[in-house]
């Protein structure tokens, strides 16, 4: 899907491409990806690297074009592997032609053009749209940080109640989710430090990187916190699972070993030997009250020792 923005004086859209105008691709098809690379020459490889999920936040010139490529949050389905990952959002430049092209239809795109529309202020040029791209991305991060927060607080708050399986493969989940996060945050921090060299930056721009500076900082300095929470999380649930395997195992080993006896006594008893109670009446008791007395004394030294 193609939308064309005029963004001079505020954010319009318009039917048709002018030069100068924003063109904003979403989950673009193929013929979409041919329209592009034919009307405005684009290189081939340019929207094939957008669309690897894996491409790692980079700029690069060919042919006077210029392509940014930012990686920005993205929500899956929640029973995917990981909910929370990022996706790569390309930015393609040259003269008069200002192009975003993203394989996935994202909430930081929508709320990055109604906010752009209410602001009603536009761009002063691909610049200062580029720099404001880098800094809603910073923002959203924060926002997926919060609520990747709130699910841990959940499934620690389950847990607290009943270690099950769901959970601690729910943390899992979110443990991978902060990986991406961090390495995508570290990655547009190096990007960002080297446009603001690469690219004409006017006093305004240079306010403006700085604010993004300090958001994703603040992004990253929070995946972090996040990431070490969760795993020290981790590491005490699987220390608690042990430890109640251990009491299982152990509470189990003392009960054998009481249960034992009686069996031995039994089986001493029961062999086919002269033992002097073959004739008496009283030697079925007398067997139960051995059995009895030895596991009871056995039941004694192992409570002693808190092995019960």
């Amino acid at each position: 899907m193609k939308t064309f923005w005029n963004y001079n004086g505020g954010l319009k859209a318009i039917n048709e491409w002018e030069p100068g105008c924003w063109i904003q691709v979403t989950c673009p098809t193929d013929e979409d990806r041919h329209e592009l690379e034919e009307q405005f020459s684009i290189p081939d490889y340019f929207i094939s690297d957008i669309s690897d999920t894996d491409e790692r936040a980079r700029y690069e010139y060919d042919d006077g074009w210029m392509l940014v490529i930012l990686r920005i949050p993205y929500v899956k389905e929640i029973r995917s592997r990981t909910p929370y990952t990022t996706v790569p959002l390309g930015i393609i430049h040259k003269r008069d032609v200002t192009i975003t092209v993203c394989f996935y239809e994202t909430n930081m795109m929508i709320d990055f053009v109604s906010y752009q529309q209410k602001r009603a202020a536009g761009f002063t040029d691909y610049v200062d749209m580029t720099f404001r791209l880098f800094y809603s991305s910073a923002v959203w991060y924060l926002k997926r940080l919060k609520q990747i927060n709130t699910l841990i607080d959940k499934a620690k708050h389950n847990l607290d109640h009943n270690v099950n399986n769901e959970s601690l493969i729910g943390l899992s989940r979110l443990q991978d989710s902060l990986t991406y996060f961090v390495t995508s945050i570290r990655g547009n921090e190096n990007l960002l430090a080297k446009l603001k060299f690469k690219l004409q930056v006017d006093e305004l721009d240079a306010d403006l990187i700085e604010d993004v500076s300090i958001e994703m900082s603040q992004a990253r300095e929070t995946a972090n916190i996040y990431s070490n929470i969760l795993e020290s999380t981790m590491d005490t649930y699987s220390s608690i699972i042990n430890n109640n395997m251990n009491t299982v195992m152990r509470t189990l080993t003392s009960v054998s070993i009481i249960m034992m006896f009686p069996t031995l006594i039994a089986s001493l008893f029961g062999m086919n030997l002269i033992n002097g109670m073959e004739s008496s009446r009283f030697g079925f008791i007398i067997a139960l009250v051995i059995s009895f007395v030895v596991s009871g004394l056995s039941w004694g030294i192992l409570r002693a020792k808190r092995l019960l």
